[in-house]
């Protein structure tokens, strides 16, 4: 039955849907800056390039008419051994339920406890005395300054000289791309202060948001700013801590991640997109949003030595081209890349091999 439902930059720079509505296609000359689509097949890329503006003319609600059957709710596992939490019943993973909450691994016995505004997922989530620090990049969006700035400017000038199209623009590009798995759970990877994550919530598009940062400062913005909101759909997101290298999640068990401006703050993105990879259900989707330094930038004397050396002092990674991105996607065993740019800017996506 068909149901309706209606972080960028290294550290030391400033600084996200399938639908069924009709669109109206506008071709415009190359010279113009709209979002430029490119395929690439797996043993063949197309030889030109096509310059298009999309509109919508419908504002009815979106209609899935093949709801993924995921369950939802029951997706969390160890992120040590990765074995599935056992639970009786359906445990109502909702943004309410993380506070006094506590999951039990079977197999190695540890036990990870939610407070507040999350559950903390991490490997080292219950140590006492044992620390340790992330690089620049990410060690800065665990600040409380950065973490309350995000979403009041510094997100926001990611549109000024990043060439993103801003959120609104942002999620329907997104969802687009998220066409086929639709009425399942989605991983905001990432999330920040959570932008994306409420507007993947509130759209009704999912059964389960589950907002993913390493940042607490971060999550805790996103309980306020879902706190704030009216009639906003609490059981239907859940916010969890957890390392983007050790996603504390069941294999095949998601149907979507999207990382929003962030794929070239992880310390690691081959190791990050092969979890993803791990994480995805065949058929999963992954989408993300990142920036590129091409074109007249690729000119730049000895650029790759800069890229480098700024990797090694921050934590972050600078693509250089499209190229780059697509094979890391197939790397890690995503195929169906697809891209969108403006400027700076690309929207990747790939799948996991049904």
């Amino acid at each position: 039955m068909a149901t309706v439902i209606g972080n960028l930059t290294p550290a030391f720079l400033l600084s996200r849907l399938g639908n069924s509505r009709p669109c109206v296609v506008k071709l415009r000359p190359c010279t113009a800056p709209v979002f430029r689509r490119s395929f690439a097949a797996i043993t063949a890329r197309a030889a030109s390039t096509a310059f298009i503006e999309v509109e919508s003319t419908d504002t009815n609600p979106i209609v899935v008419q093949n709801e993924v059957t995921t369950s939802s709710n029951n997706i969390l596992a160890c992120p040590i051994c990765f074995d599935q939490f056992s639970s009786s019943g359906d445990p109502g993973l909702s943004v309410n339920s993380a506070s006094g909450s506590s999951f039990q691994c079977s197999t190695c016995k540890k036990t990870y406890f939610g407070n507040q505004t999350h559950i903390d997922l991490t490997t080292a989530s219950g140590s006492k005395k044992y620390g340790e620090s992330m690089p620049v990049s990410t060690e800065l969006f665990r600040t409380p300054l950065v973490s309350f700035l995000y979403e009041r400017g510094w997100r926001q000038s990611f549109s000024v000289w990043g060439g993103f199209p801003g959120p609104e623009k942002e999620f329907e590009l997104t969802k687009d791309f998220l066409k086929p798995v639709l009425g399942g759970n989605i991983i905001d990877a990432s999330c920040g202060s959570g932008l994306f994550s409420r507007l993947f919530a509130k759209s009704g598009l999912f059964s389960l948001v589950v907002a993913l940062d390493y940042s607490e400062n971060m999550l805790k913005q996103t309980y306020e700013f879902i706190k704030k909101e009216e009639n906003f759909p609490e059981e239907d997101i859940i916010l969890v801590r957890a390392d983007i290298s050790r996603l504390p999640f069941a294999t095949s068990s998601v149907d979507a991640v999207h990382a929003g401006a962030a794929l070239h703050c992880w310390p690691s993105p081959s190791t990050a997109v092969a979890e993803i990879s791990r994480v995805l259900r065949p058929g999963g989707v992954f989408v993300a949003t990142t920036y590129i330094l091409d074109g007249p930038l690729s000119y730049i004397p000895f650029l790759r030595n800069i890229t480098q050396r700024t990797k090694q002092i921050s934590g972050s990674q600078i693509f250089t081209s499209e190229r780059e991105l697509e094979d890391l996607c197939k790397a890690c065993g995503l195929v169906g890349y697809t891209c969108v740019r403006n400027g700076l800017f690309v929207m990747i996506s790939a799948t996991k091999p049904s």
